[in-house]
């Protein structure tokens, strides 16, 4: 029988996270990506905390009239800077099971080139 959507995200995402493990100096980016929002959150997975966040929701963000593509630019780009902010250089990317194209891109991407190392 075939997989549902939702269980093969799923196996994709424990295989990825079997191999993935953020620490404090090198904290875990996960990426969730809604029909309308996109969030990132940087994961400290031996104290089991989000260190940081960015998302669509923020006003600053929100308030932007542009397209999902862009909107994930402007949350990698603002995770970028609280990131710097904290002293944080490197992390591990975590796609959460998504294809690593469109707006999970376009958020990996921004990051990078606002000075996530990954």
């Amino acid at each position: 029988m075939a997989l549902t959507k939702h269980q093969r995200r799923t196996r994709i995402k424990r295989r990825i996270r079997k191999n993935l493990t953020g620490t404090g100096d090198v904290p875990r980016m996960s990426v969730y990506r809604s029909n309308k929002q996109i969030y990132a959150q940087l994961i400290n997975d031996l104290t089991g905390e989000t260190v940081l966040s960015a998302s669509s929701k923020e006003k600053e963000i929100a308030g932007k009239k542009v397209n999902k593509i862009e909107q994930a630019k402007l949350v990698g780009q603002a995770l970028a800077g609280k990131a710097k902010e904290k002293g944080i250089e490197t992390v591990k990317f975590d796609r959460n099971g998504y294809l690593y194209h469109g707006r999970v891109k376009s958020l990996a991407d921004a990051a990078r080139e606002n000075g996530l190392k990954f």
